[in-house]
């Protein structure tokens, strides 16, 4: 450890990255390296923190909140919509400039960015935009956009998460493939450097349209050891790290004089789906054996019963359309064993994992796997690189999928993108259905036109039962995102939560005196 800790603090020197007068930000991530920076293409966790700080969206959620009632102007200023819903125009601000010599943004990126948000050859969230009948410049600073019908929340498509990040067409074009290294965006922060596995640099966008940011630069630091970032942090080397979502990390984190710990929503879901094709999963008798042998209490009492929700539904609690009436298991080894035994499988099953080396999750896995076992059921688990992971995932390689998740918190997100059959990996509309889960299609396509707000709900808690009583996945825990960092750098906001599970490091943060 010592030397593993060593590594980290000459290489944090060497890379220029010692407090520059109190205006450079080190921040600790628990990720071996970077995946794709594209905006439009990036799906982790440390990902989607990352180039929250460089792009911007037409709107967004209001830096330390999470909840889409907390939606204010971005890029545009102001909109406004037809009376059916279908066709909403917004203007746009003309102080924005593209990183860069890029030139300043107009309507034409905006354009360029979320026809290449709704471009399945392109984007990893495309499937969301597929209500988006036409998207036009009808001025230089003014874009149209047109529904070919109804959808639950349209502002929320444009908040600067996933595919609502606005890029530059100009800079996106000149890049090419190189786009995904070098991503050029509007936000307070500007891309500077990538070292593979070791760090990204930032540096304050001085033409920001708030205002040029008071922190100059921020190393972005891949420690996928806990022990190794906690004891970076510790020794004042890191400012603000990402914390292990359990009890134990919290406690002995906030322990560290001057540290302030943040639990912010949303939760991320941990689910584990059951591909449904791939005997004995093929057997709902088998998927529910496995529902029943997951004990739940313990596995919040293992994460920490202040970080951690127990996961009812196939939709996180908290989100619009969440309801807890729907099929449980009710943790019972007997049932589980006599449900395999019915199956065919009186001496138990093994099933296979592929799965992230990412250590919160993977901890998460091996007391599944614990569990599992004391019901016959041999969970075995193949440990990759958190990209790698999610390369393979979506080839349909992995017999379980171990997926923790936070999407904009409208039941359509979660259930359109892990339920519904036009999502299922390995298909041309593919998103995240890695279990192959058809069986709530009819529910989940209809409530997402449903106009009428109470049907809208009942059709989206029959898809939740449908869901659970054919075991497509076994919701486990709902985990709170942790950070902790100096309580010398003032965030400028009250951090309550974050979309993009990163604390929001906007032109108003800054280091105290």
């Amino acid at each position: 450890m010592k030397t593993t800790i060593g590594m980290i603090l000459i290489s944090l020197v060497a890379a220029g990255s010692a407090h520059a007068a109190g205006t450079t930000l080190n921040v600790g991530m628990g990720s071996a390296d970077a995946g794709k920076l594209d905006p439009h293409v990036a799906t982790t966790t440390p990902d989607k923190g990352l180039l929250h700080w460089m792009f911007n969206g037409l709107v967004r959620i209001k830096p330390g909140e999470a909840s889409p009632t907390n939606i204010e102007p971005d890029i545009a200023e102001s909109w406004t919509s037809s009376e059916d819903g279908l066709t909403w125009t917004f203007k746009l601000r003309q102080d924005v400039d593209c990183h860069g010599d890029y030139g300043s943004l107009d309507a034409e990126d905006v354009v360029f960015s979320l026809n290449r948000a709704a471009n399945p050859d392109i984007s990893a969230f495309a499937k969301d935009y597929a209500a988006f009948d036409s998207i036009e410049a009808t001025g230089g600073h003014e874009v149209t956009i047109k529904l070919k019908n109804s959808i639950p929340s349209l502002l929320g498509l444009l908040v600067p998460y996933h595919g609502g990040n606005i890029v530059c067409k100009d800079a996106v074009e000149a890049l090419g493939a190189d786009f995904e290294r070098t991503p050029i965006g509007t936000g307070p922060f500007m891309f500077a450097e990538y070292q593979p596995q070791q760090y990204v640099k930032l540096v304050a966008n001085p033409d920001y349209f708030r205002g040029e940011p008071k922190v100059k630069e921020i190393f972005y630091r891949y420690i996928p050891s806990d022990a190794s970032r906690d004891l970076a942090f510790q020794s004042g080397e890191i400012d603000m790290i990402y914390g292990k979502q359990d009890q134990t990390w919290v406690e002995r984190i906030s322990q560290v004089p001057g540290t302030k710990i943040s639990v912010m929503t949303p939760g991320e879901v941990s689910v584990i789906h059951l591909n449904m094709t791939m005997p004995p999963l093929d057997d709902v008798k088998v998927r529910r054996a496995i529902a029943h042998a997951v004990n739940r209490d313990a596995m919040v009492e293992f994460k920490g019963p202040d970080v951690t929700l127990a996961a009812i539904s196939p939709v996180p609690e908290g989100y619009l359309g969440y309801t807890a009436d729907v099929p449980t298991y009710e943790y019972s080894i007997e049932k589980a064993k006599a449900l395999l035994t019915e199956a065919g499988h009186p001496d138990g099953v093994t099933i296979k994992a592929i799965h992230t080396a990412l250590p919160g999750m993977l901890s998460t896995m091996e007391a599944l796997q614990a569990l599992l076992r004391e019901a016959d059921i041999n969970l075995e688990i193949e440990t990759v690189e958190h990209a790698t992971f999610h390369e393979q995932i979506r080839k349909d390689l992995s017999q379980v999928t171990h997926y923790a998740a936070a999407r904009f918190p409208v039941a359509d997100v979660y259930l359109s993108q892990f339920f519904h059959s036009d999502a299922i990996v390995g298909t041309p509309t593919a998103v995240a259905n890695f279990s192959h889960c058809d069986v709530a299609d009819a529910e989940i396509s209809a409530a997402r036109v449903e106009t009428n707000a109470e049907k809208q709900l009942e059709l989206w808690a029959e898809a939740q039962r449908k869901i659970m009583d054919q075991v497509c996945a076994v919701p486990i825990v709902q985990s709170l995102q942790l950070w902790a960092w100096k309580d010398t750098l003032d965030l400028g906001v009250d951090v309550k939560g974050s979309l993009n599970l990163s604390p929001p490091i906007t032109e108003a943060a800054h280091f105290s005196e």
